[in-house]
């Protein structure tokens, strides 16, 4: 999807950062497409068009149900691989910023057979060689589905702040219920909901199938210099750790990172990486619209017989509730919901990293998780 051609090494002139305004879609390559397309399908996604039909580079562009034109590019090939991930980047400025000063970046190349068009540059990690796209001039989806936000009754007084039984807009009830209660890195939990009444009695009717996908959160990766590619990305971009994780010597070897918007609320982390032997891809991430449909996404990957990674638990950094899966080719995608939201007043943590760091309550950690 991206051109081989890079620009000249950047200048020392150049220190101005590229900004990203929030993550987008992921690229992966299927040796078993058709399996996948089924998987994909039963994951929640929808598909949008497909390029190349029959041909041995067949490729399937899938949608959620927010404003994304694409959340995931599926593409045939002889050996499973991943892609990348495309981020969407503030003004075109930015990506002419991006293909003059970094030196592993591409030229500015069209995005013409891909759903909502557009304009893109491919930036290399300097070390692994994993990709991340930058997006401009996509023309985003008129996001036509609706979802019933459910009440909850809780122990204890509730807020009588009032929202509207059906949510159109996720992100925007998301941000709105964010701003009102701020939840910390620690395992205390603030929330807001609305109060069932006891006059009256709600049955709950969601019939049995995939858990529909709303967007890509974030994406993570192995890498096998974590100093380096923390100073590439945190230099060149709006990255900013959330949180960092050492090993028994004090030296950093995770990261969750968001995206610096000042004061705007953004996820807790789009993009993490951590240190290992051999890079790869770790899993991405697809945030779902509540509690509710993602168990009865769960159920219905195990009625289908598809193999469960790890979940349903949730995390302790980040605090989402998470779901991962192996899909055909053996990467993992995550379904996940009720994550942190985070902005330039939230400070960085730095804590040891260890196994009992990652949940607080969940299945056992698969010994394989984090190879």
């Amino acid at each position: 999807m991206s051109p081989s051609a890079v620009s000249p090494p950047a200048s020392h002139g150049d220190s101005e950062k590229v900004n990203l305004v929030r993550i987008a879609h992921v690229y992966y390559t299927h040796a078993g497409f058709e399996r996948e397309h089924q998987f994909l399908r039963d994951f929640g996604f929808t598909e949008v068009s497909r390029l190349n039909v029959g041909k041995p580079d067949e490729t399937i562009f899938y949608r959620g149900y927010g404003t994304e034109p694409f959340l995931y590019c599926s593409t045939k090939g002889e050996e499973d691989s991943f892609g990348g991930a495309a981020f969407v980047v503030e003004s075109r400025k930015d990506l002419e910023l991006a293909a003059r000063v970094i030196p592993t970046a591409s030229e500015i190349w069209e995005m013409k057979d891909a759903p909502g068009g557009g304009e893109c540059v491919t930036v290399k990690d300097p070390v692994d060689g994993f990709m991340v796209h930058l997006v401009y001039g996509q023309v985003q989806r008129e996001m036509d589905e609706q979802h019933e936000q459910r009440e909850y009754n809780f122990v204890g007084a509730l807020s009588d702040i009032s929202v509207d039984e059906t949510v159109t807009d996720h992100g925007s009830f998301c941000s709105q219920q964010r701003s009102i209660a701020q939840r910390t890195n620690s395992n205390e939990c603030k929330k807001v909901s609305t109060r069932k009444s006891s006059q009256s009695f709600t049955y709950l009717n969601s019939p049995s199938g995939p858990s529909q996908v709303y967007k890509l959160g974030h994406f993570g990766f192995c890498v096998t210099n974590f100093a380096k590619s923390l100073n590439f990305w945190t230099s060149h971009f709006n990255f900013k750790p959330t949180d960092l994780l050492h090993d028994k010597e004090g030296r950093d070897i995770t990261t969750f990172m968001h995206l610096d918007r000042g004061q705007e609320l953004v996820d807790h982390h789009c993009f993490f990486f951590f240190e290992g032997p051999k890079t790869h891809v770790h899993h991405s991430s697809f945030e779902v619209f509540d509690f509710d449909t993602q168990v009865l996404g769960h159920d219905w990957l195990i009625k289908k017989g598809y193999e469960n990674c790890w979940g349903v638990g949730r995390h302790v950094l980040g605090s989402q509730i998470f779901d991962y899966w192996f899909d055909t080719s053996k990467f993992i995608l995550e379904h996940y919901v009720d994550g942190d939201q985070v902005n330039c007043e939230t400070p960085i943590t730095r804590d040891m990293a260890s196994p009992d760091g990652l949940y607080i309550w969940g299945p056992d950690l698969p010994p394989s998780f984090m190879d």
